[in-house]
């Protein structure tokens, strides 16, 4: 018979902390109050959760277009908090940490919350759509994201009646995002901001993953916005900060550049940038010119909110 004896640091099975304890670990903690020791506990990276990715696709939004090649959506990305050069953002961004993440919904809301990203993007389920990408720079792209509908959490975070706007802030860390520092002219951290009722529009995301995949850092990692309707601008990235306001606050681009860069900055091909025109748009990777389509191709879904001059 093989006696086993136990070496000093093992402990007996009999005392094992059973498997489904284990993974319950941080309900368990949270039950018993300890919610400063969550913290503590090993994170497993959202690419190893099952369930997650890819997510169900959703059927009601179609391309009319093939889709943009993946190492060309995650290889070309405008990303100024890391460099000018879009081809280099996917160079630039190993020392910036997205995990842990946290966002901040406040202001006029009855139900202001601080979300800790891993479990708001199990909170709200998460689906895939097919939606047309289009840059203000005229070039295009047609992505396959993964997120949920900003609606669903507007519901949760019940916003006041005289909440009308919602304000959104990216990440601000100089020493992990060196384009802050190579470019201090911009008012960093990047802001941009929705109407209510376009923040509400079916179409509206919150983006946490890209062609089956947890979002890639220059693609805005870990969560960020898609309003398919307006320019690429308004698609903030890495998002730390939600406020609901009364008034309607500045964005970025409209405050720095506002003869270029309208607020609402919707997709329109009969405005011409100052300095090109929006009539066309390239599709990359090739580079094919094909006629841009008012509001980026959802006019049926977006149109019935303007009156035509928010552009």
């Amino acid at each position: 018979m093989l006696i086993k004896v136990p070496r000093g640091w093992e402990i007996p099975e009999r005392e094992a902390t059973p498997e489904s304890v284990y993974l319950r670990r941080r309900e368990v903690l949270q039950g018993l109050g300890f919610t400063g020791l969550t913290g503590l506990l090993a994170r497993k990276p959202l690419s190893a959760n099952t369930g997650l990715y890819p997510a169900k696709r959703n059927t009601k939004y179609i391309l009319d277009r093939e889709l943009t090649p993946e190492a060309a959506a995650i290889g070309i990305n405008n990303f100024y908090e890391f460099t000018l050069d879009k081809q280099r953002v996917k160079d630039r961004v190993g020392g910036f940490r997205v995990d842990p993440w946290t966002v901040e919904v406040k202001g006029l809301v009855n139900n202001p919350r601080k979300y800790d990203f891993d479990d708001l993007v199990r909170r709200f389920p998460l689906e895939e759509r097919l939606y047309r990408f289009r840059c203000v720079e005229a070039w295009a792209m047609a992505v396959p994201w993964t997120g949920f509908p900003i609606s669903a959490l507007i519901k949760e975070v019940d916003p006041k009646p005289k909440a009308k706007f919602i304000r959104m802030v990216t990440a601000y860390r100089p020493r992990e995002m060196p384009g802050i520092r190579s470019q201090p002219h911009y008012p960093w951290p990047y802001f941009e901001a929705l109407r209510l009722d376009e923040a509400m529009n079916e179409l509206s995301l919150f983006v946490t993953g890209i062609y089956g995949k947890p979002l890639p850092k220059q693609n805005g990692a870990p969560i960020r916005l898609i309003t398919p309707w307006k320019y690429g601008l308004k698609s903030i990235k890495s998002i730390v900060k939600i406020e609901f306001t009364a008034k309607r606050p500045p964005t970025l681009w409209n405050e720095v550049a506002g003869m270029e860069y309208g607020w609402y900055s919707n997709v329109n091909p009969a405005k011409p940038h100052p300095r090109w025109s929006q009539a066309r748009e390239k599709l990359i990777p090739h580079m094919t010119l094909v006629p841009t389509l008012p509001y980026n191709g959802y006019e049926e879904f977006v149109a019935g909110m303007y009156t035509g001059e928010e552009f």
